[in-house]
């Protein structure tokens, strides 16, 4: 079996288990950690969370953040000036792309297919590194978790701490971390 399947295997455990209704939203997060190398891996088998998520009789839908940031600086109006100056970009990244992203992810979290029993799964967090804080996301995005999230996270879990591409300084976060590892995940099968 492979780590995605693994991965997809310590998911369905977890995700099967009786829901906890009186949750605050970062404690009905969920992350999936895997190694960076895995991305296309588990984009190409994302399909067996989703099968998981329906056969515990839960909701499944899908936000992916792979594109936001291009997508965001094509509809920016001084594009071509941030690219003449970049640096001009920091402060714009700082207010407009974070709540940018938040009502991406929003926009799914609050449709009318998601409710109490659904899972959002999110991907494409990787797509953020250098742009926005996954903590800062979560922070503007879990008072909308009707249900669960589900975070595709390439990175690192550790010492209760995550950090995304193995790159940045880690943080800590309330959610169940689902990992390959036995003795860095919180759930363990």
């Amino acid at each position: 079996m492979g780590r995605i399947d693994r991965l997809a295997e310590r998911y369905k455990s977890y995700i099967a288990l009786p829901w906890q209704k009186d949750l605050a939203g970062a404690q009905r997060a969920i992350f999936v950690v895997y190694d960076k190398a895995d991305e296309r891996r588990l984009r190409a088998r994302k399909d067996l969370f989703a099968m998981a998520t329906a056969e515990a009789g839960h909701g499944w839908l899908e936000c992916d953040l792979t594109r936001v940031f291009a997508e965001w600086m094509a509809a920016t109006e001084y594009r071509e000036s941030y690219f003449e100056s970049p640096e001009d970009l920091e402060l714009k990244l700082e207010d407009d792309f974070l709540e940018h992203v938040a009502g991406r992810v929003r926009e799914v979290l609050t449709s009318s297919e998601a409710d109490e029993n659904s899972v959002v799964g999110i991907y494409g967090i990787a797509s953020l590194f250098g742009f926005v804080r996954v903590s800062e996301l979560m922070k503007e995005i879990e008072g909308d978790i009707r249900g669960r999230v589900v975070v595709f996270f390439p990175g690192e879990y550790e010492n209760n701490n995550y950090r995304l591409l193995d790159a940045r300084d880690g943080w800590n976060y309330l959610a169940v971390p689902i990992t390959l590892h036995e003795d860095r995940g919180v759930y363990e099968v």
